[in-house]
């Protein structure tokens, strides 16, 4: 799938994506989370840190700073603060990146099946719908928490395909993270890095990792759109 767009026509019979960093730029606001959460508790924020807990999703991240920093908050309390200060932002600061709604259309349009798959709380995307409204623009949503992990196993993507009735080998998968493509394409299927302006993303790596790559939405429709 390295042809000169694959995106557009789609060379894809259904599609999955992933939404924060790659539909919406929202790396800003999980920052600011993720201090004011580690600030509450004495711990300093690290971009390591940001990057872990972006690929584990909200129960898994919440585990996991509990483990690594022995807190005393248990896992739904976390994610309860995460979901409430998610909530707050998302509700007014979230916009889809320029081409992004044009692209969904046209594959709906086209007649491939879309779903979201994202390790965000389903409250806190429910919080951006004046904006937003995911539940409208997509066939399926899947949130980490329904799958029990993060996007370091594919069982996210898995369960994406199967609410869309595709085969895994038959998908599409934009993703910005590393840990995503790697688990997608260890499902079988195929992947476009969506590049960002996150400096937590390695845009190389990320790349080099996927079938092909995009900087912008208006970069998948191509010429031809």
């Amino acid at each position: 799938m390295r042809d000169a767009n694959p995106l557009w026509p789609p060379s894809f019979s259904a599609a999955i994506f992933d939404f924060d960093d790659t539909l919406a730029l929202t790396h800003d606001l999980w920052r600011q989370v993720d201090i004011a959460f580690l600030a509450s508790r004495g711990v300093r924020y690290t971009p390591d840190v940001g990057r872990i807990l972006t690929t584990l999703g909200f129960v898994g991240g919440a585990r996991w700073c509990i483990e690594r920093y022995g807190l005393k908050d248990s896992v739904e309390e976390i994610c309860e603060e995460w979901t409430s200060m998610g909530r707050a932002l998302y509700a007014t600061r979230v916009h889809l990146r320029p081409g992004a709604e044009e692209y969904l259309a046209a594959l709906r349009n086209a007649g491939v099946p879309i779903a979201l798959a994202t390790t965000n709380d389903p409250e806190v995307l429910a919080a951006m719908r004046a904006n937003v409204d995911a539940y409208s623009l997509f066939d399926a949503v899947v949130c980490a928490g329904e799958v029990g992990c993060g996007k370091d196993r594919p069982d996210i993507y898995l369960e994406a395909a199967q609410r869309i009735s595709a085969q895994p080998q038959d998908c599409m998968v934009f993703e910005d993270l590393l840990q995503g493509v790697c688990s997608a394409r260890h499902a079988g299927m195929h992947t476009c890095a969506v590049l960002s302006d996150n400096p937590l993303q390695n845009e190389r790596e990320v790349a080099k990792a996927a079938d092909c790559a995009i900087s912008s939405w208006r970069d998948a429709l191509g010429d031809g759109k």
